[in-house]
């Protein structure tokens, strides 16, 4: 409780400090707008006044020269009042002294004033006042933490029965980190968080989105979660296929080489989930190679064996691309639809306990869910010795085909 109450002090604190900042700056840049608007106003205003002015002062001093040289011909000699007359006369009559420039009328000279609105004041009050809330228990809440290999499965629930979510938020952290960062938004209750360090806490968080709300809800209690599982990892150096950088994507290049690519270790283990998400190149579809083949296969064995092109053999499970299911090596009648571009391919295994022992007789029984495109297949995969990890493989005929496993 002191460690959120904390945390919220500060959010708030920071928030409303930023608040003012920006609040300050939008006034201030108004400020500068509405002045700059009263310079041009005031500008373009006192400009044609002015030039009135000025023409009204030289009429002024232009009447008030001729006036002197009036006064100055009449009280003259009488050789030089003729001359100063007639010189007078001659200005008098090209200088038009009973005309004014146009004035404008009063009421088209501007008169600037500020009209400003109290309630701008009180919109700001009403808005301030109702502004952030502090809420004691979010909507939404972590539930569960499932570990996979390289990853963990994050499962949440909503703990607010009038909350009406429309979106959920993830994010999640290393314990080293400072900052959160987004890893899942949707509504989906559940997400697996992958490229994930075995062995190493992770710090997750969830919120949500009310339907029809812009704004996310409070943040979730933080809680840790990790895996001891290490990732699903492909095997490199088979030159018929091409790995990311974290070796779990195979991408089936046009190498003619062929043959069946293994896991780097067995590490699938009974009463895990073993998925296998499907792209299909869309630039090698254009082309007429990248097609589906019967001998494509996606499963899991009990060892590597070299010098096969599929895995439909022996101490091995699989489908190919066309949904045909094979156990050790054998079609069976059930069939799953055709794996295409997008499709997700899921394998489940449990041991099931044959007599006093699972072993007993030679035989090891284990019972086999594939999933594919919303159908599945369950059988029983008998084995003539105990199996506790297998391994994973795939093959294809044709290039093209992109397989991600976790």
């Amino acid at each position: 409780i002191k460690e959120s109450a904390t945390l919220t002090r500060d959010v708030l604190e920071q928030h409303f400090n930023d608040l003012k900042g920006t609040l300050k700056k939008l006034l201030d840049e108004r400020l500068v707008s509405l002045l700059q608007e009263v310079d041009t106003i005031e500008q373009e205003s006192i400009k044609p006044l002015d030039e009135c002015q000025k023409l009204i002062e030289h009429g002024v001093s232009t009447a008030d020269d001729l006036l002197r040289e009036g006064e100055s011909a009449v009280h003259g000699d009488v050789g030089q009042e003729n001359e100063k007359l007639c010189s007078f006369t001659k200005k008098a009559l090209h200088i038009q002294l009973d005309s004014l420039p146009e004035v404008p009328s009063l009421v088209d000279v501007p008169c600037l004033s500020a009209q400003l609105d109290d309630c701008l004041l009180t919109i700001l009050k009403n808005q301030i006042f109702t502004h952030g809330t502090v809420a004691s228990r979010p909507p939404v809440q972590l539930e569960e933490f499932v570990e996979k290999p390289g990853g963990i499965l994050v499962r949440w629930c909503k703990v607010d029965d009038d909350f009406v979510p429309q979106d959920y938020r993830l994010q999640y952290r290393k314990s080293t980190a400072s900052h959160f960062e987004d890893v899942y938004v949707g509504s989906e209750t559940e997400f697996i968080v992958l490229h994930i360090d075995p062995n190493v806490d992770y710090q997750f968080r969830v919120c949500a989105r009310g339907d029809g709300r812009q704004e996310w809800s409070p943040w979730s209690v933080p809680q840790i979660g990790h895996t001891t599982l290490v990732p699903h990892e492909w095997t490199t150096g088979l030159e018929g296929y091409s790995l990311s950088s974290r070796r779990n994507i195979a991408l089936r290049n046009d190498s003619q080489s062929c043959g069946v690519l293994y896991s780097k270790a067995p590490t699938y283990f009974c009463g895990q989930t073993l998925t296998f998400r499907q792209v299909l190149s869309a630039l090698l579809l254009i082309e007429t190679v990248g097609q589906p083949d019967r001998r494509d296969s996606l499963g899991v064995c009990v060892e590597q064996q070299n010098g096969y092109d599929s895995l439909q053999r022996d101490k091995a499970v699989c489908i190919s691309t066309n949904g045909a299911v094979f156990v050790n090596g054998k079609e069976m009648t059930n069939q799953l639809p055709a794996v295409t571009s997008g499709s997700t391919v899921t394998f489940d295994m449990e041991a099931v306990q044959l007599g006093p022992s699972s072993t007993e007789g030679g035989n090891f029984k284990l019972r086999v869910t594939i999933s594919s495109n919303n159908r599945e297949v369950v059988f029983d995969w008998v084995l003539d010795q105990c199996c506790g990890s297998l391994y994973f493989g795939c093959s294809f005929s044709y290039p093209g085909w992109k397989v991600l496993v976790f």
